[in-house]
Protein backbone atom coordinates (compact mmCIF):
# COMPACT_ATOMS: atom_id res chain seq x y z
CA UNK A 1 0.00 0.00 0.00
CA UNK A 2 1.33 2.90 -0.75
CA UNK A 3 5.11 3.86 -0.74
CA UNK A 4 7.39 1.58 0.91
CA UNK A 5 11.12 0.61 0.75
CA UNK A 6 12.88 -0.97 -2.12
CA UNK A 7 15.74 -2.21 -1.57
CA UNK A 8 16.70 0.79 0.63
CA UNK A 9 15.60 3.40 -1.35
CA UNK A 10 12.35 5.06 -1.35
CA UNK A 11 9.89 4.75 -3.91
CA UNK A 12 9.20 7.96 -6.29
CA UNK A 13 6.14 9.85 -4.97
CA UNK A 14 4.35 9.10 -8.22
CA UNK A 15 3.04 5.73 -6.35
CA UNK A 16 -0.51 5.63 -6.36
CA UNK A 17 -2.93 7.46 -3.98
CA UNK A 18 -5.63 5.99 -1.88
CA UNK A 19 -9.08 6.96 -3.77
CA UNK A 20 -10.12 10.92 -3.14
CA UNK A 21 -6.60 12.02 -1.58
CA UNK A 22 -4.73 14.43 -2.67
CA UNK A 23 -0.96 14.35 -3.29
CA UNK A 24 0.10 17.09 -0.62
CA UNK A 25 3.91 19.00 -0.31
CA UNK A 26 5.20 19.91 2.78
CA UNK A 27 3.20 19.11 6.16
CA UNK A 28 0.52 20.54 7.25
CA UNK A 29 -0.47 20.88 11.00
CA UNK A 30 -4.00 19.31 11.57
CA UNK A 31 -5.17 18.02 14.92
CA UNK A 32 -8.20 18.81 17.80
CA UNK A 33 -7.20 20.58 20.77
CA UNK A 34 -4.23 22.72 22.69
CA UNK A 35 -0.55 21.48 21.89
CA UNK A 36 0.12 20.34 25.25
CA UNK A 37 3.33 21.31 27.15
CA UNK A 38 6.14 18.99 27.23
CA UNK A 39 7.30 17.95 30.97
CA UNK A 40 10.29 15.10 30.89
CA UNK A 41 10.05 14.73 34.50
CA UNK A 42 6.72 13.89 34.31
CA UNK A 43 6.07 11.78 31.21
CA UNK A 44 5.21 8.16 31.58
CA UNK A 45 4.35 5.55 28.87
CA UNK A 46 2.37 2.72 30.00
CA UNK A 47 1.26 -0.37 28.97
CA UNK A 48 -1.45 -1.86 30.46
CA UNK A 49 -5.02 -3.83 30.44
CA UNK A 50 -4.92 -7.26 29.28
CA UNK A 51 -1.35 -7.94 29.50
CA UNK A 52 0.14 -11.51 29.72
CA UNK A 53 1.72 -11.01 33.47
CA UNK A 54 -1.91 -8.99 34.34
CA UNK A 55 0.58 -6.09 35.00
CA UNK A 56 1.19 -2.80 34.00
CA UNK A 57 4.32 -1.53 32.43
CA UNK A 58 5.68 1.74 32.44
CA UNK A 59 8.63 3.60 30.93
CA UNK A 60 9.95 6.88 31.84
CA UNK A 61 10.94 9.62 28.76
CA UNK A 62 14.73 8.73 29.43
CA UNK A 63 14.00 4.66 29.86
CA UNK A 64 12.20 5.16 26.59
CA UNK A 65 14.93 6.74 24.29
CA UNK A 66 16.62 3.76 25.44
CA UNK A 67 14.29 1.54 23.93
CA UNK A 68 15.61 -0.09 20.40
CA UNK A 69 15.67 2.55 17.32
CA UNK A 70 14.35 1.53 14.00
CA UNK A 71 13.43 3.42 10.57
CA UNK A 72 10.14 3.18 8.09
CA UNK A 73 9.57 4.69 5.08
CA UNK A 74 6.06 5.21 4.85
CA UNK A 75 3.09 7.84 4.11
CA UNK A 76 0.70 9.38 5.67
CA UNK A 77 -2.99 9.53 4.36
CA UNK A 78 -5.43 12.06 6.28
CA UNK A 79 -9.10 11.81 5.94
CA UNK A 80 -8.91 15.38 5.14
CA UNK A 81 -8.22 14.13 2.21
CA UNK A 82 -4.19 15.25 1.62
CA UNK A 83 -1.24 12.52 1.39
CA UNK A 84 1.64 12.84 2.30
CA UNK A 85 4.28 10.30 0.75
CA UNK A 86 7.86 8.67 1.72
CA UNK A 87 8.29 10.19 4.62
CA UNK A 88 10.96 8.55 6.89
CA UNK A 89 10.02 8.09 10.70
CA UNK A 90 12.04 7.03 13.46
CA UNK A 91 11.68 5.75 16.69
CA UNK A 92 9.96 2.17 18.43
CA UNK A 93 8.08 -0.47 16.38
CA UNK A 94 5.06 -1.37 17.64
CA UNK A 95 6.43 -4.90 17.80
CA UNK A 96 9.40 -3.91 20.33
CA UNK A 97 6.65 -2.81 22.67
CA UNK A 98 4.24 -5.64 22.16
CA UNK A 99 7.49 -8.00 23.03
CA UNK A 100 8.37 -6.12 26.22
CA UNK A 101 4.94 -5.92 27.36
CA UNK A 102 3.39 -9.08 25.50
CA UNK A 103 -0.63 -9.16 25.71
CA UNK A 104 -2.91 -11.68 27.36
CA UNK A 105 -3.54 -14.37 24.45
CA UNK A 106 -7.07 -12.73 24.22
CA UNK A 107 -6.22 -9.19 23.26
CA UNK A 108 -7.76 -8.93 20.22
CA UNK A 109 -7.56 -4.97 20.12
CA UNK A 110 -5.83 -1.86 21.60
CA UNK A 111 -6.54 1.55 22.90
CA UNK A 112 -3.84 4.20 22.03
CA UNK A 113 -4.23 6.57 24.25
CA UNK A 114 -2.97 10.54 24.51
CA UNK A 115 -2.76 13.52 26.02
CA UNK A 116 -5.74 14.98 27.03
CA UNK A 117 -7.86 11.77 27.00
CA UNK A 118 -7.46 11.27 23.48
CA UNK A 119 -8.09 7.68 22.24
CA UNK A 120 -7.83 5.54 18.58
CA UNK A 121 -8.76 1.82 18.54
CA UNK A 122 -6.79 -0.46 16.80
CA UNK A 123 -7.14 -4.49 15.72
CA UNK A 124 -4.33 -6.04 17.16
CA UNK A 125 -3.14 -7.13 13.91
CA UNK A 126 -2.78 -3.36 12.77
CA UNK A 127 -1.09 -2.53 15.67
CA UNK A 128 1.38 -5.38 15.36
CA UNK A 129 1.96 -4.39 11.74
CA UNK A 130 5.66 -4.15 10.03
CA UNK A 131 5.18 -0.26 9.60
CA UNK A 132 3.64 0.81 12.93
CA UNK A 133 5.75 2.70 14.64
CA UNK A 134 5.89 5.20 17.97
CA UNK A 135 7.42 7.88 15.94
CA UNK A 136 9.77 10.34 17.57
CA UNK A 137 12.01 11.31 14.59
CA UNK A 138 10.76 12.51 11.14
CA UNK A 139 13.31 12.42 7.77
CA UNK A 140 16.50 12.50 11.28
CA UNK A 141 14.64 15.30 12.82
CA UNK A 142 12.72 15.48 16.46
CA UNK A 143 8.87 16.28 16.08
CA UNK A 144 8.26 19.42 16.65
CA UNK A 145 5.66 19.82 19.19
CA UNK A 146 2.97 21.00 17.06
CA UNK A 147 3.89 17.84 15.28
CA UNK A 148 3.50 15.27 18.30
CA UNK A 149 6.78 15.78 20.19
CA UNK A 150 7.90 13.35 22.02
CA UNK A 151 5.97 10.86 20.65
CA UNK A 152 2.96 10.01 17.87
CA UNK A 153 2.28 6.55 16.65
CA UNK A 154 2.51 6.34 12.69
CA UNK A 155 -0.17 3.39 11.10
CA UNK A 156 0.57 3.98 7.62
CA UNK A 157 -1.83 1.75 6.29
CA UNK A 158 -4.67 3.34 7.85
CA UNK A 159 -6.36 6.73 7.98
CA UNK A 160 -3.42 9.04 10.18
CA UNK A 161 -6.65 9.84 13.15
CA UNK A 162 -5.46 5.90 14.07
CA UNK A 163 -2.24 7.64 14.69
CA UNK A 164 -2.24 10.02 17.63
CA UNK A 165 -0.14 12.56 18.59
CA UNK A 166 1.40 12.67 21.90
CA UNK A 167 1.24 9.08 22.98
CA UNK A 168 1.49 8.05 26.35
CA UNK A 169 0.26 4.46 26.62
CA UNK A 170 -0.91 1.70 25.18
CA UNK A 171 -4.77 -0.56 26.55
CA UNK A 172 -4.83 -4.06 25.27
CA UNK A 173 -8.61 -4.86 25.07
CA UNK A 174 -10.15 -8.03 24.51
CA UNK A 175 -13.41 -7.03 23.01
CA UNK A 176 -13.45 -3.69 20.58
CA UNK A 177 -14.30 -0.01 21.78
CA UNK A 178 -14.26 3.05 19.74
CA UNK A 179 -12.05 5.98 20.19
CA UNK A 180 -12.01 9.36 20.19
CA UNK A 181 -13.06 10.37 16.65
CA UNK A 182 -14.64 7.04 15.98
CA UNK A 183 -17.41 7.96 18.45
CA UNK A 184 -17.82 11.05 16.83
CA UNK A 185 -18.38 9.67 13.14
CA UNK A 186 -15.68 8.32 11.96
CA UNK A 187 -15.15 4.87 10.54
CA UNK A 188 -14.40 2.10 12.87
CA UNK A 189 -11.88 0.55 10.94
CA UNK A 190 -10.38 3.52 8.45
CA UNK A 191 -8.46 1.73 5.69
CA UNK A 192 -7.92 4.55 3.27
CA UNK A 193 -7.96 1.80 0.30
CA UNK A 194 -11.55 1.61 0.51
CA UNK A 195 -12.19 4.42 1.40
CA UNK A 196 -13.54 4.00 5.05
CA UNK A 197 -13.81 7.63 5.82
CA UNK A 198 -17.23 7.42 8.38
CA UNK A 199 -18.91 5.24 10.26
CA UNK A 200 -22.17 5.09 8.13
CA UNK A 201 -20.09 3.28 5.48
CA UNK A 202 -19.68 0.75 8.36
CA UNK A 203 -21.00 -2.82 6.85
CA UNK A 204 -22.14 -5.20 9.92
CA UNK A 205 -19.31 -6.64 12.65
CA UNK A 206 -16.97 -3.78 11.44
CA UNK A 207 -16.96 -2.23 14.70
CA UNK A 208 -18.88 -1.40 18.16
CA UNK A 209 -22.83 -0.38 18.33
CA UNK A 210 -22.62 3.88 18.41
Amino acid sequence: MGQEQSGGHRISQEAPLPPGQRLQRGWPVTHYGPVPKFKPDRWEFRVFGATSDADKHCWNHEEFTTLPFSTVVADVHCVTKFSMLGAEWGGVHAKTVLDLAPPAPSVTHVMVWAEYGYSANLRLADFAGDRTIFATHRDGELLTAEHGFPLRLIVPHLYAWKGPKWVRGVEYMTADRRGFWEERGYHNLADPWAEQRYSYQEEPGEGPEL
